[in-house]
């Protein structure tokens, strides 16, 4: 049996490749992770999992093939394959096919995000030697903020610094554009003017949604900057950056800001919000009320560019499940209004708020690879 509408979604990191397959009802039929490229390492499918050696992103993703071989039909079953790319920089603004210009723009983008579009490229050049035939689409993570006002994305730099791509980008934007597509179905409504979204995991951010569009993100250049994260800083003031190169260098720097700081920083290495609130030390407490607090003033901050608050949503493996965490931050927007319902909260119901709130809160689960399928399969439906 084939399925020739498949899409295969792949979001790949320096050691790992996670994936999943849409049908042409762009319903998921499978999903999994390659995992310890470089070595030794796994793929995961649901339950199972098997040992593998995965030298390279080339062998994780022949090995991803031939899973599908056994459960489906392999690449001839597929339609296209899409990508999570992080960062588009100020060219590429909107889904896209990869083409030799777009791969190049992406390259162009590499200084923008060392940490991430590398692997992306790597993905691409293997899939163009395993299955030259097979259409490739990218989604880019930055896309969504691309029309915030421009004072809300220039830093206060001239234009020299300006040059070399210094503004502010923004991140997590197929989860925010899920968001605006999956919060009507949730609510029964239209999706409210002025939404305040949390998108709280290892990587945590705020955006102010107003009419369906960014108007401003708590990250910026890159996504150190903004909330109080697992292993990254969040907000620092430069010169304290400064110092830190000179007293340790620049790769331990980066080390530490990116890998060593944020909650893991603050507790002694704990960087799992669940495994922080299991934690009875005062080290975890602080790193917990330090979280909850900078999510509250960014907040804040974020009802300020859009003149107001109509709603509130959480996603994320924090924002979806950390019912503590959810109330703690509520509490901090008190005056909106958004009483919270302790009932529906303790068992994560999509409604978090009473009846007559003022300002109502939701749940809605991140549908990032469903949104990079929608994307790739929109490209395809006009002949891209």
């Amino acid at each position: 049996m084939t399925h020739p509408a498949d899409i295969l979604v792949l979001n790949t990191g320096s050691s790992s490749v996670k994936f999943a397959v849409f049908d042409a009802q762009l319903q998921e039929q499978m999903s999994g992770v390659a995992e310890g490229i470089g070595g030794r390492g796994h793929l995961r499918v649901g339950a199972e999992k098997e040992a593998l050696e995965l030298p390279t992103h080339g062998r994780a993703l022949a090995a991803i093939l031939e899973r599908l071989t056994k459960a489906r039909a392999g690449a001839d079953s597929l339609r296209a394959v899409a990508h999570r790319v992080v960062h588009g920089g100020t060219s590429l603004t909107t889904p896209s096919r990869v083409t030799s210009a777009v791969r190049a723009e992406i390259q162009a983008c590499v200084p923008l995000a060392p940490l991430h579009n590398p692997h992306a490229l790597s993905a691409i050049d293997a899939l163009e030697q395993l299955a030259p035939d097979l259409p490739q689409y990218a989604s880019f993570d930055t896309a969504f903020h691309a029309d915030a006002p421009e004072v809300a994305r220039r830093y206060a730099l001239p234009p020299r610094a300006e040059a070399l791509g210094l503004r502010r980008y923004g991140f997590h934007g197929l989860s925010y554009a899920s968001i605006c597509r999956c919060l009507p179905k949730v609510s029964g409504a239209l999706l409210p003017s002025r939404l305040l979204a949390f998108h709280l995991g290892n990587g945590a951010s705020i955006c102010a949604i107003k009419d369906g569009r960014s108007v401003a993100t708590t990250m910026g250049y890159s996504p150190l900057e903004g909330l109080t994260m697992g292993t990254r800083v969040g907000t620092l003031d430069p010169n304290a950056t400064l110092r830190l190169v000179e007293e340790i260098g620049l790769t331990e720097t980066k080390a530490l800001l990116n890998n060593r700081s944020g909650l893991a920083g603050l507790s002694g290495g704990l960087s799992d919000m669940r495994a922080l609130e299991k934690a009875d030390t005062p080290e975890a407490q602080f790193a917990i009320a330090h979280f909850c607090y900078w999510a509250i003033r960014h907040g804040h901050s974020m009802i300020g560019a859009m003149g107001g608050c109509d709603a509130i949503v959480f996603t994320g493996g924090i924002g979806e499940n950390a019912r503590n965490i959810r109330a703690r931050i509520m509490e901090g927007f008190g005056w909106l209004g958004c009483d919270i319902d302790p009932g529906k909260n303790a068992r994560n119901a999509p409604s978090l708020t009473l009846p007559g709130a003022a300002t109502v809160a939701w749940i809605v689960a991140a549908e990032e690879e469903r949104e990079i399928a929608m994307n790739a399969s929109a490209l395809m439906e006009v002949g891209a």
